[in-house]
């Protein structure tokens, strides 16, 4: 049985998405879905349809899971909960303090319609979620330390581009070493939110803007840049196009704990990621197979990845999983 597909927004998430279904062979694209004119949506795959956003409970049958790649600001909010009551549906919504309203308006939407709606997965939200959950569960008696980075961070990012007289930025979130040696160690340390992660910001000026004005704003900007140790370096257009182009991030998440008798453990998961949204698009798709199959056995309503067995991500069957992967 081919899971038919379809993407709801069509940006470096919703490309992400395409790539990822042509490497699944269960898998087949029928529809993008946008708000620009379908005409300028340029597909990897030619083949396949590109239709208006406006019209897309026009395909109801044709689709057995939607992929939602829109942003968790604006986008989401109000597509999850309308097109969950529509669709079986994946979505990243990412804004952790949030989750539990969203899940309640897409559970809400998707249940009364027999719709199964799998949201906030990716790598955090998502699987480093599950791996919290893990080091939690085994390890009772200790603390979860996450780091992320180091990474392009978008949001922060955008934040930079907002200020007065920036024509281009970035910022990458880098873990601090010494703070991640600690939590190795097992000594359990308490750590700050400056101790834990360092800010770097490149900066592209307009013409004429006085660069130690922009520079403090950047660096007492609350709830981006304040707390943290933060390194601002302006850098030309040229150099931004050419060494900041590219999307990395990852990070770690690490448990650390004492059983017995006061015995050291740690537990540690880490991803680096060239990618972002190339890695965020393959989980999205892994969990979209996940909501087809949880639909089919008559699960429905808002889920997340606690919900989730492992087993139903995989295209194996469970013979197979039990043979070769336990």
């Amino acid at each position: 049985m081919t899971i038919r597909v379809g993407i709801a927004g069509y940006g470096n998430l919703g490309r992400g998405v395409e790539s990822a279904i042509g490497q699944n062979q269960d898998m087949e694209l029928v529809g993008v879905f946008t708000r620009r004119n379908p005409e300028d949506v340029k597909l990897l795959n030619g083949n396949v349809p590109v239709h208006m956003m406006d019209d897309i409970h026009e395909f109801t049958k044709a689709i057995d899971v939607l992929i939602l790649c829109g942003g968790s600001k604006n986008d989401l909010p109000e597509q999850g909960p309308a097109l969950s009551a529509l669709f079986n549906t994946v979505d990243s919504f990412d804004t952790h303090a949030k989750i539990p309203g969203y899940f309640e308006s897409v559970d809400s939407s998707a249940k009364p319609n027999g719709k199964t709606a799998i949201i906030s997965v990716g790598w955090d939200p998502g699987l480093f979620s599950i791996n919290r959950l893990f080091g939690e569960a085994v390890l009772s008696e200790g603390e979860t330390y996450t780091f992320w980075g180091k990474g392009l961070s978008q949001g922060h990012s955008d934040a930079l581009r907002r200020i007065e007289g920036v024509k281009g930025a970035v910022q990458y979130t880098i873990p601090v070493p010494d703070a991640v040696d600690r939590v190795r160690s097992g000594s359990l340390p308490e750590l700050s939110t400056r101790e834990k992660h360092t800010r770097e910001c490149y900066v592209v000026l307009e013409e004429g803007v006085d660069a130690d004005n922009v520079k403090n704003t950047i660096v007492t900007m609350p709830d981006y840049f304040t707390d943290y140790d933060t390194t601002v370096t302006f850098i030309t257009e040229e150099e931004l196009k050419q060494d900041h182009s590219a999307m990395p991030h990852g990070g770690f998440v690490i448990r650390s704990g004492k059983t017995g008798e006061g015995t050291a453990q740690v537990i540690e998961y880490s991803l680096k990621l060239d990618s972002n949204p190339e890695f965020t698009s393959s989980v999205l798709v892994a969990y979209a197979r996940a909501a087809y199959r949880l639909n089919q056995n008559g699960e429905t309503g808002a889920k997340t990845v606690f919900d989730i067995a492992p087993g139903l991500l995989s295209p194996k069957n469970a013979a197979e999983l039990r043979k070769e992967l336990l």
